[in-house]
């Protein structure tokens, strides 16, 4: 479910809003190389939260987005995993479904709490939302994902009326 008039859930659990600006980050992706939102500056990305690589849910959402791959690019929207999985975890998960996006690795949980994909640094996983963030760097939309099968088809929606 996308939240431009919000989600219910959000007020609980959402630290940054749309319209506000995303946070800074530098993560580790699932090679080793930072990824830091400065880098994101001037294109859209998608920064998707999953709770834990190769599991049912995480498997569905993933492949939904690598299967519309193609329309992301068109629309010059990166995609972006993130869980507090480990970059070896990540690198595996990646190379079994042939996944053409970064798997970022949020092990300390910062940005995870900063952005409400989950509510203290302590959390064992991370809550499955997600933000589509403009090229300035502000937050267009925030989901909270109840259907990780249909999610690629959700955002593509909201990407295409945004960049209208």
């Amino acid at each position: 479910m996308a939240t431009g008039d919000r989600h219910p859930l959000a007020s609980m659990i959402a630290m940054v809003d749309v319209g506000d600006e995303f946070p800074s980050f530098v993560l580790q992706d699932q090679d080793g190389s930072q990824v830091s939102s400065a880098d994101l500056l001037g294109s859209w990305y998608l920064l998707y939260w999953y709770p834990k690589a190769d599991t049912p849910g995480c498997v569905a959402q993933a492949q939904g987005l690598r299967d519309q791959i193609e329309a992301f690019d068109e629309l010059g929207c990166r995609i972006l995993g993130a869980s507090f999985d480990e970059p070896s975890e990540n690198v595996e998960f990646r190379a079994k479904y042939r996944l053409p996006f970064s798997l970022l690795s949020d092990r300390d949980h910062e940005l995870a709490v900063k952005v409400g994909a989950a509510d203290s640094p302590h959390a064992g996983y991370a809550q499955r939302v997600a933000h589509l963030v403009s090229p300035d760097g502000l937050v267009k939309k925030f989901y909270v994902v109840e259907d990780p099968e249909y999610f690629a088809e959700l955002v593509l929606d909201d990407l295409e009326a945004a960049s209208t």
